[in-house]
């Protein structure tokens, strides 16, 4: 397949205290996902679920691939439309329901706030539904991906 790409992470679990997976509360959440070249990064389960509140759990990683997906598809429209981000920042929130053992995502509001030094600001606004079209994680997720963006002009 052209244009195809591959990506590669490794997940080990470190929550073995003894005797495995023996009970419920019996073994750890903890957990590192690493991959060639990269920072590891200390996971669990959400608090909720008996995990580590200081390391990332699968529900905020998600958030943030979401986040970090947007605002990298933004600056690059900001480019192609003349708009000069100077600073961006975004407070994203999702929704997570559970049902039986499981659960799923039931929405995700990104919530950017881009600084422009150049550029007209219902432009700059406009851009943020092209950046989600343009979006991997966007396109890939089965729940709406919201928008509440903020623009300021310096």
């Amino acid at each position: 397949m052209l244009n195809a790409h591959h990506y590669a992470v490794s997940v080990a679990w470190e929550g073995n205290r003894g005797t495995g997976t023996s009970g419920y509360r019996e073994y750890g959440r903890q957990h590192t996902v690493t991959a060639e070249a990269k920072h590891p990064i200390a996971g669990s389960a959400d608090p909720t679920f008996r995990g580590d509140p200081t390391r990332w759990n699968p529900e905020e990683m998600l958030l943030a691939a979401l986040s970090q997906c947007h605002m990298l598809s933004y600056l690059h429209s900001a480019v192609t439309h003349g708009i000069t981000v100077v600073e961006y920042m975004d407070s994203a929130i999702g929704t997570m329901e559970q049902s039986g053992n499981g659960g799923h995502f039931t929405s995700v509001t990104l919530r950017p706030r881009i600084t422009i030094s150049h550029g007209d600001p219902e432009l700059a606004l406009s851009i943020n539904e092209e950046a989600s079209r343009n979006c991997f994680i966007a396109a890939s997720v089965n729940f709406p991906v919201g928008h509440e963006p903020l623009i300021i002009v310096l």
